[in-house]
């Protein structure tokens, strides 16, 4: 029989928090573009513990062409509730590749991208369960829904067809038409592009309401050295992993006009060390997400060291990058910046599919991030996560087991 909390728990409640800005001055709007890594998790934690008067962030693009399938958008449902911020949207990609879907038939499609993503080892596997710590969130009202019913094409509905997975593009359209008139949007990617090409196409205005892109990913081929993060096709030592996953999305938009930002593979490394955020996470306040990335961080580091299969661990801490350097945008953390005329190769070729060169003759200028200060980055994300200002409203399932027990308990959040 279906699983049912009402049974379970006598006081069982369906509740969404939505938070009451006021009269507060809100921040760049801002859309996080995530392919649900262990290390886009980090990163959303971060956003949201962010003042909102620096940074507002009005809706999420899960983009399952990454590392997790669609149905573990419950996850940042779950992420969300937890953080009481049941108001920020989420809308669900594609689930293929550019030109990897089947003509016909859109549900299925060519995997020659997607393969390079382990099944478990930090891949699929892992990141639908959060490394088994998923269901220590508490759990939202929200959950994935699949596109099943009549209005949408299937042959019948489901039990609540109103209750859809918003698509990423109903809800790019919803963002840019609520927006205030003459304001632009910031979007931070930690995955393939897929998304954000989709949006360019479908969208012939798109690139005049967007301010900035960050781009979290690629890897500069400079050097047969120069190796990038790719480690599970030997043949491609030049790539970067967000870039393979989709390389003719990735070479769409940096072809585009758009103002980009990229935070390469070479930046990301300066802050993947699991002893120095470890460290600094021990230091800060005991706030309910600041506990939960602690254990799953420590996490990661247990498995890197007791597993070979898992020695890319560390990649996911460079992911907390991006949000770190948009949060410091005006006092960005030492870096050093670079304009580089780059090029996207997407050949169709597996050795080479999602690298990234420098041309001066074909190349589009980007800003390119090259050196930032480690230690102030550690310190931002762990100091964010022991404020306990925006901190968390329900902070495990385990309190909400409490709450659904007893006929009065106290949420100290306003209800919505």
């Amino acid at each position: 029989g279906k699983f049912n909390f009402t049974t379970q728990f006598p006081h069982y409640k369906e509740v969404l928090y939505r938070p009451q800005f006021g009269g507060r001055r809100l921040g760049r709007p801002v859309i996080f573009d995530m392919d649900m890594s262990v290390g886009d998790f980090l990163a959303l934690f971060y956003l949201l513990k962010v003042p909102v008067e620096v940074i507002n962030l009005k809706a999420i693009f899960v983009t399952p062409t990454g590392w997790a399938s669609a149905a573990t958008i419950d996850v940042v449902y779950d992420l969300l509730h937890m953080m009481g911020r049941d108001d920020i949207l989420v809308g669900l990609g594609d689930m293929f590749a550019v030109n990897q879907t089947d003509p016909i038939n859109s549900a299925v499609g060519e995997c020659k991208y997607v393969k390079a993503i382990p099944l478990g080892s930090g891949g699929f596997l892992d990141s639908d369960t959060l490394y088994g710590l998923a269901r220590d969130l508490p759990r939202s009202p929200r959950r994935y829904t699949a596109e099943k019913s009549v209005e949408f094409g299937a042959p019948r509905n489901t039990d609540h067809p109103e209750l859809r997975q918003p698509l990423v593009l109903e809800i790019w359209q919803n963002v840019t038409r609520t927006v205030d008139k003459g304001t632009m949007i910031t979007i931070l990617t930690n995955g393939p592009l897929t998304t954000l090409s989709k949006i360019l196409a479908s969208d012939e205005d798109a690139s005049s309401v967007i301010q900035d892109v960050f781009i979290v990913g690629g890897h500069i081929h400079l050097t047969t050295r120069n190796q990038g993060n790719f480690f599970t096709i030997p043949s491609n030592k030049h790539a970067e992993l967000n870039m393979f996953l989709d390389p003719l999305a990735a070479k769409m938009v940096f072809d585009s006009k758009l103002p980009i930002t990229l935070i390469p593979s070479e930046a990301q490394k300066k802050v993947t060390s699991f002893p120095s955020i470890l460290e600094r996470l021990y230091l800060t306040k005991r706030t309910p997400e600041a506990l939960f990335v602690q254990r799953l961080i420590n996490r990661l580091q247990r498995l890197q060291k007791m597993h070979e299969r898992y020695q890319h661990m560390d990649i996911f801490l460079g992911e907390i990058l991006g949000a770190v350097f948009l949060a410091h945008a005006n006092s960005p953390l030492n870096a050093t910046i670079q304009v580089k005329p780059i090029r996207v190769l997407a050949p169709g070729e597996e050795d080479i599919d999602g690298q990234i060169v420098i041309d001066e003759k074909q190349g589009r200028l980007v800003k390119i991030l090259e050196n930032i200060d480690d230690v102030a980055c550690y310190h931002s994300f762990a100091d964010r996560l022991g404020d306990q200002k925006q901190s968390a409203v329900v902070g495990s399932f385990s309190d909400q087991e409490r709450m659904w027990s007893l006929p009065h308990y106290n949420v100290r959040f306003l209800e919505s």
